[in-house]
Order: structure tokens, then C-alpha cells, then sequence
């Protein structure tokens, strides 16, 4: 597909369709895994998408110990520059989990591509399990693009979840329009879908953020099992997730080990209500306004 121009796109409020593309990632193999993304930018772009979202350790995996050996740089290492092909063939954004390797430490780490393949942000997980320290090094920045579509931010999974919401709260304060959220969405092995359907703790975390921001959260899992690690035997099971500035879900993922799905959705952005410390007076005002409510 030939490579589409978004730079004539301008700031003013803008609609765009963005690809969640829920895939299959196996454990240590680089190769499949960067082959099945490729072909998920391929096929969001010929259903007309203008960003495409991956899952989080895409290249190797969540916690897989292939790490230590097979992480590389962003960029210019082969994950990231095969992804950055892609984006530039297919004239699409793409944002991506990897795990990256840099000065000695490996990171867990999430990449944000122009459709010209160019570097946009690279995002290293701040609020990691703390059961992945042992092999990911800390993250220390946050950071926001802004695009000819809109202003995008990155968080990583478990950011989500950070006490009071403060990393995705952050990227509302820097102005996200969108946040791009790379994951890896894994249940215990006996977990029971029809008693304890999957996906509360996202919609609560990602619908309070959504709301208060008027911005669009969008969180993308893999499926497939976990074949090492300290989470060795749990399935990852998709039910990636697309939320507007109500917090309301526009597209739920399938639940299950092998549910691959390529979900898309159209993204209206409007203008932003506010700004600074506007945002307290614009919540304030929201409560007032609410029945019964005189503070």
C-alpha cells in the first residue's frame, strides 16, 4: 500500500481510525513475533488505519528470559527498525512495546513511530510489577508527541494502575489527546471468564483518567501463554480496550489464549476544555452542576 501523507493534516480537531492489534506473542521468538506485527501494520493500513497499536515486550515477550541476551536499542536495533520500516512503507503511526536494551540494562520499554519511520518517544515503564525488577530497569520520564492528528501519549500496562492514576493523569496535564498503551493482559491459568469476566480493573483506572481529561485511552494485550519466567503457565487473553472521553468502551477485545483480533475504531479529537489549573476549575463546575450537589 502506498505511503500516505498526514503532514499537510492541521492541529485544528481531527478524525483519524486507529487499529488495536490484539496478536499472538510467543516467548523468546523474535522473529515470528516481528513477522505477525509487520503483518498486523499491513493489514490495519489496508483497512485504512492511520494508527496502529501493539502489544507491550512484543519482540520477546513479557519477563521471558531471552531478554538477557536478544533485547536491542531503540533505535537502530533490528525490533525497533523493522517496526520503523513498516510504519514508513505503509504510511501509518504505530506505537509498540519492546524490550530494549541500553547502556548495560534492559528495559521494558514502548516506541512511538511517524509514518515516516521517524522516532517519536520512547517510553520506559515506571510502575513495573515488582516482580519484573529483577530483570527491567527503572523508567524516569514521561512524555507526549504532538502529531499532525492529535497529541499522543504512552504509558505501559501496569502505569495504568499507579496510586491516584498519576501517570496517565500526567500525560492528561501535558495535553494527551490519546493515550497509546502497550500491555500484556495475563489471568491465572484456572481463571474462570463467565464467573469473573476480565477487564474491571482497566475500565475503572482508564474511564476515571478518560473522563476527567476528555481524552481517548487506548490499551492493547496480547494473547498466547507465558513460557517463562515468574509467570510461567498463565495465558495472556486480549480484551484490549478503546475508550472515549466519556470513558465509555467503543471497542472491547475478545477474552481467550488465542483470540487474535485486529479491532478498529474512527477517534473524533476536539478541542481541549482546559489547561493548567483550568482543569480544577472545570471539575469543580462539574460538580456543582450535579443534582442535589451544592459544593
Amino acid at each position: 500500500m502506498a505511503r500516505r501523507d498526514l503532514t499537510t493534516l492541521n492541529q485544528a480537531p481531527t478524525s483519524f481510525r486507529i487499529a488495536l492489534a490484539q496478536m499472538l506473542v510467543e516467548g523468546g521468538r523474535k522473529a515470528a513475533n516481528l513477522q505477525r506485527a509487520e503483518r498486523n501494520i499491513a493489514e490495519a493500513a489496508r483497512r485504512e488505519a492511520h494508527v496502529v497499536l501493539l502489544p507491550e515486550a512484543l519482540n520477546l515477550g513479557w519477563m521471558h528470559p531471552a531478554a538477557e541476551t536478544e533485547a536491542d536499542t531503540i533505535p537502530g536495533g533490528e525490533s525497533c527498525e523493522r517496526l520503523r520500516a513498516a510504519a514508513r512503507s505503509h504510511g501509518v503511526y504505530v506505537c509498540a512495546g519492546l524490550v530494549e536494551w541500553d547502556g548495560g540494562r534492559i528495559f521494558n520499554s514502548a516506541v512511538l513511530l511517524a509514518p515516516t519511520g521517524e522516532v517519536l518517544l520512547v517510553h520506559r515503564k515506571l510502575n513495573e510489577l515488582e516482580i519484573g525488577h529483577g530483570l527491567y530497569a527503572q523508567g524516569d520520564r514521561l512524555a507526549v508527541a504532538h502529531t499532525p492528528l492529535g497529541c499522543f501519549g504512552v504509558m505501559i500496562c501496569a502505569d495504568a494502575f499507579a496510586r491516584g492514576q498519576v501517570v496517565g493523569r500526567a500525560l492528561g496535564l501535558m495535553g494527551a489527546d490519546l493515550i497509546l498503551s502497550p500491555s500484556a493482559w495475563a489471568v491465572p491459568a484456572d481463571h474462570d471468564n463467565l464467573r469473573e469476566p476480565y477487564g474491571r480493573l482497566w475500565l475503572d483506572h482508564y474511564g476515571a483518567v478518560a473522563r476527567d481529561y476528555r481524552l481517548w485511552i487506548a490499551g492493547v494485550s496480547n494473547v498466547g501463554w507465558i513460557v517463562a519466567g515468574p509467570w510461567q503457565g498463565r495465558p495472556c487473553i486480549g480484551c484490549s480496550l478503546l475508550l472515549d472521553p466519556d470513558g465509555s468502551p467503543v471497542r472491547v477485545g475478545p477474552y481467550g489464549v488465542e483470540a487474535e483480533a485486529l479491532l478498529l475504531a474512527d477517534i473524533r479529537l476536539t478541542s481541549r476544555p482546559a489547561r493548567g489549573d483550568g482543569w480544577e476549575t472545570l471539575w469543580h463546575d462539574r460538580e456543582i452542576q450535579v443534582p442535589g450537589r451544592t459544593s
